[in-house]
């Protein structure tokens, strides 16, 4: 009889067997195939015996990933977001990736330009923001005030937000993928988790901002879980 952890292994493996299947289906080719299936081996690692559900998850994601150099983030995190309805078997959001061109199965050959986080955070000083950039970030900082965040916690947020905006500035469209692929390759540079889960909260909130959604104002300061799979 197998004992429990050999068991658990089983089921990351049918997890990972499947998400390939799926993938190869919808047309990746054999080197993106490779790679994602010895990074999912190493994820398995830390997610056998785990319970099946998101904050386990997050947890492995969060060990995994400080091992990534800092060019190979955004396709990982890509893996590990498509990966993850097929380890709890969420069979509908399995269907609903199936039917809509949800994997990534040609990623996006853009990427932000080379910096670090001191860079970027001494470009602010001079960078100018043209008015599609200065308007959602105007609305995002009275958002924050109208829920009643204080001046400094505004000022930070919106510091990181316009550091965003910069690694956007040469991106070839504007759209999820772009800003999610700014975002992925802009996380590595937060060494320390706090920050870098500061981030990732700002970013969620400020996308709403960023695509001109009505409701984005309803949309801060309402999570501050620092989500890596946003």
């Amino acid at each position: 009889m197998k004992n429990n952890n050999s068991m658990n292994q089983t089921r990351e493996t049918e997890a990972i067997q499947a998400y390939l299947k799926l993938l190869q289906v919808k047309g990746a080719s054999a080197g993106i195939l490779h790679k994602r299936s010895l990074f999912l081996d190493q994820l398995a690692v830390h997610l056998a015996g785990k319970d099946l559900d998101g904050s386990d998850y997050r947890l492995a994601v969060e060990t995994v990933m400080e091992s990534m150099p800092a060019d190979d983030w955004h396709a990982s995190l890509t893996a590990l977001r498509e990966f993850y309805p097929f380890w709890i078997k969420d069979i509908k959001a399995i269907a609903a990736l199936n039917v809509n061109p949800g994997f990534d199965v040609e990623p996006l050959q853009w990427l932000p330009l080379p910096a670090s986080l001191k860079s970027l955070i001494d470009s602010l000083v001079t960078e100018k923001f043209e008015a599609s950039e200065n308007w959602p970030l105007k609305a995002y900082s009275q958002a924050l005030r109208q829920a009643g965040a204080e001046q400094k916690l505004v000022d930070a947020r919106v510091k990181l937000a316009k550091i965003l905006l910069i690694r956007l500035k040469d991106a070839p469209l504007k759209n999820h993928k772009t800003y999610r692929t700014a975002v992925d390759q802009t996380l590595p540079f937060f060494n320390i988790k706090d920050n870098r889960r500061l981030f990732l909260v700002v970013v969620r909130e400020f996308y709403h901002f960023w695509t001109g959604n009505p409701e984005a104002s309803s949309m801060v300061l309402n999570d501050g879980s620092g989500n890596m799979l946003f």
